[in-house]
């Protein structure tokens, strides 16, 4: 929709019968006409629907100025975004005036000057609801000057006086006037600057230099902070918390299924035409737990969190992986597998924060402890260890395999060719086709699955995993990649 070129002026306007209302009546009457009709309201949120969402309506409904609590990664920012599409897409404005004035009820004294002098022939413009948001991410040296406004040093050589409106550079706030200023971070802010905003959330007006303005300005004020016990950087006071009417508290995915929906949405894979992209749940549940079990573990600064970004990262780093192997071995068939999770080391490292318990671990050790639970997990999930009890015999008989990210899927299809059963059997548990890259990451799950249900030992031999029954050396070392040696 355009906006209405044809109406420019402010006796335009009310010839149109388009009537004003407040930011926190628009907001709130646009939510309940979404509701009417059934619309999705935050777009993109997932996890939220019983949770968080509920909470949000009734702040918007009830008018009430936002502050949203949550760990990192728990989609604060992009709430506080989607709230501009409860704003009306088009909104009058006075044509020039840098506060988003009110053709009706004008409220700069430049703007009431001109109102007087010009009456119904004032001209306006039309401004989409995109720039009716303002955001400031909060860093200890932002100032009331920034936020707010300062006396414009040029302005006051021209002439004009210290107390007078036209003399003032507008800060952020005042410039997101009739629409949502949003503050990330807000502890961050120095305690000073906090206290200046006291006014704003209460009496909407502004003081500038010990000048006071009438200056009621129209905001809907929405701020976002990590939970009240993580002050590294500091803490909101208290009498600022509460001004803020509504506090919201966001969480992390409740279960995998949110979690792994939460990935596909985010995650940023970048296919040429050539390749096929096919990747089994049982390895997206893998990601998804490898991150669960970061967010329980007591090595872990729980207060910090563990972003679903750990897991966004991890997802397209091990995609990357299988990618570099399908494209090395001619493959187009691009599958992930166990022994490409080496790769999500880096995108793990710096998204966790390592608390002390008396036992130092590094982060790289800690990753590997929770990509060894995931295993199990999902292994579990689908599996006894019992049904592979005739592939076991074999390995009890001295059966050897060696597994790597570097083998060509084809290398696997030995161990179908001994145990042609385990095709469908995997196929059928699995949710997977029949080819050989399906197969062969399937058959690196089943391994690493019985060894860490301790039926088989596990070796790493250069870049190779070698799963056996005795970790001694057989008499008869494999002369191939991949194979099952009987």
């Amino acid at each position: 929709m355009e906006a209405p070129k044809e109406i420019k002026t402010l006796g335009d306007l009310r010839a149109s019968g388009w009537k004003d209302r407040s930011v926190k009546q628009e907001l709130a009457e646009n939510l309940l006409e979404k509701i009417r009709r059934g619309e999705e309201l935050f777009p993109g949120i997932l996890g939220y629907d019983q949770t968080v969402i509920p909470e949000l309506e009734n702040a918007i409904l009830s008018g009430h100025d936002l502050i949203i609590l949550g760990e990192r990664g728990q989609a604060k920012s992009r709430i506080i975004r989607e709230l501009v599409n409860f704003l009306d897409e088009w909104m009058p404005v006075i044509e020039g005036c840098e506060i988003n004035d009110n053709p009706y009820h004008p409220v700069c004294s430049v703007c009431r000057a001109k109102a007087i002098e010009l009456g119904e022939r004032l001209p306006i413009r039309w401004i989409h609801r995109s720039e009716r948001y303002g955001e400031k991410l909060a860093t200890p040296d932002v100032s009331m000057a920034d936020l707010i406004g300062d006396i414009d040093p040029i302005k006051i050589a021209e002439g004009r006086y210290l107390s007078d409106q036209s003399a003032i550079h507008f800060g952020l706030l005042p410039r997101c006037n009739r629409g949502i200023f949003a503050i990330n971070e807000l502890p961050d802010l120095s305690e000073k600057v906090q206290v200046g905003l006291f006014n704003i959330l209460e009496e909407r007006d502004i003081q500038i230099k010990g000048y006071k303005f009438q200056l009621p300005l129209d905001i809907y004020i929405v701020a976002t902070a990590n939970p009240e016990d993580y002050t590294n950087r500091g803490k909101i006071i208290t009498p600022l918390k509460d001004r803020y009417s509504s506090q919201v508290r966001t969480h992390y995915p409740k279960d995998i299924e949110t979690e792994i929906a939460i990935i596909e949405q985010e995650a940023q894979i970048l296919l040429s035409p050539e390749e096929e992209l096919r990747i089994p749940k049982f390895i997206k549940e893998i990601i998804a737990e490898i991150t669960f079990e970061a967010r329980k573990s007591p090595e872990v600064n729980q207060s910090s969190g563990v972003s679903v970004r750990m897991s966004i990262s991890n997802y397209e780093n091990i995609i990357s992986s299988a990618r570099k192997r399908a494209l090395q071995l001619g493959e187009n068939l691009v599958v992930p597998r166990l022994t490409d999770l080496s790769a999500i080391y880096p995108s793990s490292r710096g998204k966790i924060e390592l608390e002390y318990t008396g036992e130092e671990r590094s982060e790289t050790e800690l990753i590997e402890i929770f990509i060894a639970r995931a295993i199990k997990k999902v292994f579990d999930r689908y599996f006894q260890p019992e049904e592979f009890s005739r592939l076991l015999q074999a390995f009890e008989r001295g059966a050897i395999m060696e597994v790597s990210s570097e083998f060509p899927s084809k290398e696997y299809m030995d161990l179908f060719q001994h145990f042609p059963e385990l095709k469908e059997f995997l196929s059928s548990r699995l949710k997977i086709s029949l080819t050989p890259p399906e197969l062969a990451s399937a058959c690196e799950l089943i391994l690493e699955g019985l060894h860490l249900n301790q039926k088989l030992n596990r070796q790493l031999i250069q870049d190779k995993y070698r799963y056996q029954k005795s970790q001694a050396m057989p008499r008869k070392g494999p002369d191939g990649a991949g194979k099952i040696y009987l």
